[in-house]
């Protein structure tokens, strides 16, 4: 039995950001019209670490494709010069049940979180969008960055962390990779700096307490939610939610562990109904998307396996093409 084993470096060489939306934009359709089996992820705590490890199956039924990660967040990891997250991924032949592939999953699990955004951004956010705001200089920022400006032109960025080396050295990276990211792209001596002409916001932090002010916000902007995924985190204000037309990656699972929708409803601020619909819903043309030049929207993503998947099935198919990484006799 043959199985392929692809590297962080195959997975990159395998897909285009471009390719990735596409993809998870699919996946969010079969999940939105039931065509997929999604366990909610199970999580394993590791309290001595401070970390968690993941455990996350998915089937897509239309397009026959199974599979898991397994994913650890361990927040202490960037003092040791470590990845925030470590992840592998594994495809599954749906016919036989044969293992057909493992991969690193760090940076796909980056990958299909920038393409979720992607997804979002290019059918939310305005079309004369300009200017972007990234908040956190992890990996989760930089294809959140990537994702942004493959699918707006983006000319001006501002990054902000509170370890501000982190953003200086994400921004001497980011200037230099070339289209579609442009060069200008500055660190933000505040939160407020970084939003107040901010066409597109993409939160990718592990805060607890909102990143930045409601008030900061300019009319029209969109906003992608991606790091709060406990009911105790919260990267986005409440009032910022309130009043926006909000979309999820899926609603059970937002419900469950997004602190960015959890924490408002508690509040008493929103409701269950104020939830538009589902990524997937806007992507089949089942809803509406943005109503006006003015209007707020807000894209709340909790990750799902789906998109690791999703992703992962593609980037088997092209390493298979291209004779990427390794087939190995198990």
């Amino acid at each position: 039995m043959k199985v392929r084993i692809l590297s962080g470096a195959d997975v990159r060489q395998a897909i285009t950001m471009a390719e990735a939306i596409q993809a998870v934009k699919g996946a969010y359709v079969q999940l939105s019209a039931g065509e997929a089996v999604v366990p909610l992820r199970t999580p394993v705590p590791v309290d001595k670490r401070n970390g968690v490890t993941l455990f996350m199956p998915a089937y897509l039924a239309t397009s026959d494709t199974l599979g898991a990660k397994i994913v650890s967040v361990f927040p202490e990891n960037p003092e040791r010069g470590l990845p925030l997250i470590h992840a592998v991924v594994i495809i599954v032949d749906a016919v036989t049940g044969r293992p057909a592939a493992m991969m690193d999953g760090t940076y796909l699990t980056a990958l299909r979180t920038g393409a979720a955004s992607g997804a979002a951004t290019d059918l939310l956010a305005r079309p004369d969008a300009r200017v972007a705001a990234i908040f956190g200089a992890g990996a989760q920022a930089r294809t959140q960055l990537e994702a942004v400006c493959t699918v707006r032109s983006i000319e001006t960025v501002w990054v902000y962390d509170t370890m501000r080396e982190a953003a200086e050295a994400y921004v001497e990276e980011m200037r230099t990779r070339g289209r579609p990211i442009p060069a200008d792209i500055s660190v933000a001596a505040s939160p407020a700096q970084a939003v107040c002409e901010a066409d597109v916001i993409c939160t990718a932090t592990t805060s607890s307490t909102p990143v930045f002010d409601h008030a900061d916000l300019k009319p029209g902007v969109h906003v992608n939610g991606i790091g709060s995924y406990t009911p105790e985190m919260q990267e986005v204000p409440s009032e910022t939610v309130a009043r926006a037309r909000i979309l999820v990656d899926s609603r059970s699972a937002s419900l469950a562990e997004a602190g960015d929708l959890i924490i408002p409803l508690r509040e008493g601020l929103l409701t269950e109904s104020d939830i538009h619909g589902e990524i997937g819903e806007l992507v089949a043309g089942q809803i509406s998307g943005r109503q006006s030049h003015e209007e707020v929207t807000f894209f709340k993503s909790v990750g799902l396996a789906v998109q690791d998947i999703a992703v992962a099935e593609l980037i088997l198919q092209r390493a298979a093409e291209r004779g990427l990484g390794a087939e190995v006799d198990l």
